[in-house]
């Protein structure tokens, strides 16, 4: 009996392998029209912001292999904006002269105005938005009309979201993103007699659950509320997703003024100090006490040593949060973590507003492309149902196609919490793409700036709104600076050397 059961099965899987067999070139078919191998070669000419040899590789393993192996008679070709294996090959410069770092969109430009424009772009956020301004880039809505694609399918802030920058135009599709949304561990608020978070609350109700949640002293110290998982973290830094709703800029859009002697920037600052001091946040460990300890993989993480009730969470943070409670077993005092995830909370003054999105990669076609048709085909087929279902199993991101966004590992967590809200733009990164490179790759010293300023605050050594006025005069001098020579130097402002 086992053995005939044992041939039956054999027999049944070597049909279904010999049916897929069979369906596999129906499939290919389909997918390029179903007509693929009777068209003409033709080359599609893909441009990226920058890379080199060993990105080319990444590019068609993740995007253009798949797409070759069903549209057989297209040959891709990889062009970068700007080549770093070439550049590392540079002669020096000549005496005197500063150093001109290239600017990835101004090279993109020259290609898609060049003799030889690329069909199809890969771009950042900022760069689609530039391009779009510029009229270099087709509208999507003609191609999504013709072959009946329905937006409502998708992710609504990832359409509106690219809209968004294309004055209410839909210039470019993503496949894939990534944002963040709050983790909370459950257990500790079961044990301090505090309701769950939920989704959609404010900033100033997270503050409340963490004030009722936070308890103990020293080691034992259980924190409210913290924007990573780090013990070590620093405020100035990851303030960002609570500012970044509010619209908040540290310096112009040409990086000439400094905007933060204001009195939204003071209420900000007055908040997030007030809830460092009320050490609502993780503060480091001193483990001198006992040197003989044995290191664990635990240390430094607050939520997984199970010491932080709440934390903003990157979805692809997940994976480790996950791994750790399936191998609980190897790491000597560790309890499994039970958790689930809000989404992020957002001020009154901006409801529905709250997080960032990373979309990658964002495909457009540009105005003068010469093969349009196989650009669209390739953006489709990246954006099909087919593509997001085969690849929501292996990325460690999220597909835009909402039918195939689900929890990991066949697990049971408030997953919509990741996409629901409407993202923001971050206040500590300049958004300007046409921006000088080399200024932009200096505008961390005038956060440096910021990030004393907020520390001198925290430790009770200075009034904000001084710290505010004191980071705003510097900062001024900093990027005059920096303007006028983008080249890194030591400069003296108030007899601090930066």
């Amino acid at each position: 009996m086992t053995n005939n059961s044992s041939k039956a099965r054999a027999i049944r899987a070597f049909a279904v392998c010999l049916t897929l067999l069979l369906l596999l070139p129906l499939l290919a078919a389909c997918m390029s029209g179903g007509n693929a191998e009777d068209e003409e070669e033709r080359t599609l000419r893909i441009a990226y912001m920058y890379g080199d040899s060993n990105y080319d590789d990444y590019m068609r393993t993740q995007y253009t292999d798949i797409f070759q192996f069903t549209h057989k008679n297209i040959t891709i070709e990889l062009v970068p904006a700007v080549d770093w294996s070439k550049r590392r090959y540079d002669q020096p410069q000549e005496e005197g002269v500063p150093y001109k770092e290239p600017n990835p969109l101004e090279e993109m430009k020259k290609l898609m105005e060049g003799d030889n424009p690329p069909d199809l772009v890969f771009l950042g956020y900022d760069e689609l938005a530039q391009l779009s301004t510029e009229n270099l880039l087709q509208p999507l809505e003609p191609y999504i009309e013709k072959d009946e694609i329905n937006l409502d399918e998708f992710v609504p802030s990832v359409i509106n979201g690219l809209k968004a920058v294309g004055d209410n135009k839909l210039y470019a599709l993503a496949p894939t993103f990534s944002s963040s949304a709050l983790l909370y561990n459950k257990a500790l608020f079961t044990d301090a007699g505090v309701e769950i978070p939920e989704d959609n609350m404010t900033w100033d109700q997270i503050w409340d659950l963490a004030r009722r949640v936070s308890k103990g002293e020293g080691a034992d110290r259980v924190y409210g509320f913290s924007f990573d998982r780090s013990y070590w973290s620093d405020l100035f830094w990851a303030m960002d997703t609570y500012v970044a709703p509010l619209g908040l800029r540290l310096y112009d859009e040409n990086a000439e003024k400094m905007l933060v002697d204001d009195d939204q920037w003071e209420q900000v600052w007055k908040s997030l100090t007030a809830l460092k001091k009320e050490k609502l946040m993780p503060e480091p460990i001193d483990h001198g006490q006992n040197m003989d300890r044995r290191p664990s993989p635990l240390d430094g993480d607050a939520f997984l040593s199970g010491k932080l009730a709440m934390t903003v969470t990157n979805y692809n943070q997940l994976s480790e949060l996950i791994s750790a409670n399936n191998n609980a077993a190897a790491m000597e005092g560790f309890t499994p973590i039970e958790w689930d995830v809000v989404t992020l909370p957002t001020h009154d003054v901006a409801p529905g507003v709250g997080g960032f999105m990373y979309m990658d990669p964002i495909m457009a076609i540009p105005a003068n492309a010469a093969n349009s048709d196989d650009a669209w085909e390739f953006i489709k087929f990246l954006n099909s149902k087919e593509w997001a279902e085969l690849k929501s199993r292996s990325l460690n991101s999220l597909v835009s196609r909402k039918e195939y966004i689900k929890p990991k590992d066949g697990m049971d967590y408030n997953i919509a919490a990741f996409y629901t809200l409407t993202p923001a733009r971050s206040v500590m990164n300049n958004n300007n793409p046409e921006l000088d490179p080399m200024v932009r790759q200096r505008l961390w010293e005038v956060n440096n700036i910021g990030q004393m300023k907020l520390n001198e605050v925290i430790n009770n050594n200075k009034d904000v709104r001084e710290a505010l006025k004191e980071w705003q005069t510097q900062g001024d001098a900093l990027l005059k600076q920096i303007k006028e020579n983008p080249n890194p130097q030591p400069m003296e402002t108030d007899g601090i050397k930066f």
